[in-house]
Order: C-alpha cells, then structure tokens, then sequence
C-alpha cells in the first residue's frame, strides 16, 4: 500500500497560515529612504497656460479670444467681401477676440476689402454694406482692457485703416471727387459768365475792357463808377449823337446798336 505524501510545509504548518499552534512569520525590515529634494505638490498646470489650450475664461461660461485665449473678450463677427466681375464671394470670422486680435482681424479684412471688393456689379453695393457692419465691431474691441492671460501673444493690430496702402488708394479718388464740386462752384463764381447781358434804354453801364473787346456791366446811375447811359435809338429819338458810342450787337436782344452816352 502506498504511503501519501507529507503535506507541504508552508507558512503555518500543515494547517495554512492560521494554523494557531504555528511560528509567527519572520519580519522584514523596513529600508530607510534616502535623502533628497522634496517633490512639489501637483498643481494643475496646463501646457497652454493659465486658462487651457481653448483659451478658457476663469469664470465658468466664458471664453478667451479665439485666437490667443486671452481675455477679456468680446463676441463679435469681422466680415469681408471679395468681387470677382461674375462671382463674389463674403468672409466672416466669427468668435469672441481679444482687444488686439480683434483690432487686427478688422484692418486686415476691411483693407482686404477695400481694393478686393468693388469688383462686381453686385459687389460694388455689397461692399461698402460690408465695411459699415465692421464698424460694430471695431467699437466693441476699441472698449476692452489690455488681453491678458493667453496661451500665445496675441496679434500685432498693426497700422490704424487711414495708413494702409489700400485705404490711400480708395480714399484719394474719394476725396478729389469729393473736392471737385466745391472747386468748380468756386471757380465759376470767381470768373462768372463772360456772355453778354442783353441791356435795356435808360441804363447805365461802364466798361472794363476796350472797344474792340467791350465788357459793359450795369451800374447804378448814381454811382461815380457809371460811365455811359444806354439809349435806344429810334425815330422819335433819332440816331446817336456826336459823341456816343455804340455798344456791340451781342447786347441788344433784337441785333439793334445801342447808343452809350457819356456821362461826363
């Protein structure tokens, strides 16, 4: 008959570890740590700065500048319109921006605008519709404090619209067209009508020019500066008189030569 094997002599005996007849376990002890520099505590830095990669506003249910993450921010749409003679197309750049991304995104999409957006039939309307709607905008961004907090530097706003190449260029036509109306009217008034003014008898006039190049202007009798009377001549007034002379057929309404009596 074939004898069993022993049982397995393990911690406790044959009877497992609580076996309470066997020898306590021996006791390893600990290893003492070494020295070295404390470990900070974790405080949740992110990679992306304060206010995370999506530029997430501190307080909850606001956002950062979509472009920087920094705020404060504001809401708004930057719009752009580009004529193409037979198609068109419209931009928008939606998102709350920062102060400086904000002012960027408005110069560059609006002088874009200016020298790409005329050319069209429709697009010579919808331009200028476009540049007004930016102009919502640009205040919002102009009111906001300095960006702070970002996740990288916020855009380089640039030359203000009135130094860009594009805005020169669209506002020096502008503004002699501008000027050409007033010039003109001033102009006109300065020289006046160099066409005769047919004159009436008993008239008195005097003359700026010469006798071969008469320029009679009507004139107060009393005035010193009279110096001839208009006379018509007729059968019952006979013709001028020795001394008179007469004045040009361009001021008679019929053709007839009127007699200038001097007055002195």
């Amino acid at each position: 008959m074939a004898t069993p094997p022993p049982p397995q002599q393990g911690a406790g005996g044959p009877y497992g570890p609580h076996n309470p007849y066997s020898a306590p376990a021996p006791t390893v002890p600990p290893v003492p740590q070494q020295p070295g520099p404390a470990r900070p505590a974790y405080q949740g830095a992110q990679p992306y700065g304060a206010y995370g990669a999506y530029g997430a506003h501190p307080q909850p249910g606001r956002y950062g500048c979509t472009l920087c993450g920094a705020w404060p921010a504001a809401p708004a749409t930057v719009r752009g319109h580009q004529g193409m003679i037979v198609l068109m197309r419209s931009l928008s750049l939606r998102g709350p921006f920062c102060r400086d991304c904000g002012l960027a995104t408005y110069r560059r999409m609006s002088s874009d605008t200016l020298w790409q957006g005329w050319w069209g039939p429709l697009s010579f309307f919808i331009t200028p519709v476009t540049l007004l709607m930016n102009l919502g905008p640009r205040a919002a961004f102009r009111r906001l404090a300095p960006p702070t907090g970002g996740f990288r530097p916020a855009l380089d706003p640039g030359r203000p619209m009135w130094r860009r190449v594009p805005v020169l260029l669209f506002l020096v036509p502008l503004l002699l067209l501008f000027l050409a109306v007033p010039t003109l009217v001033v102009i006109g008034a300065v020289v006046g009508d160099d066409t005769p003014r047919p004159l009436t008898s008993g008239q008195c006039v005097r003359n700026k020019g010469d006798w071969t190049d008469q320029k009679l202007v009507v004139t107060d009798c009393a005035s010193p500066a009279a110096e001839y009377r208009v006379r018509r001549p007729t059968a019952a007034t006979g013709p001028c008189a020795s001394g008179d002379y007469l004045a040009r057929p361009e001021y008679s309404p019929d053709g007839t030569l009127y007699c200038l009596t001097p007055l002195r």
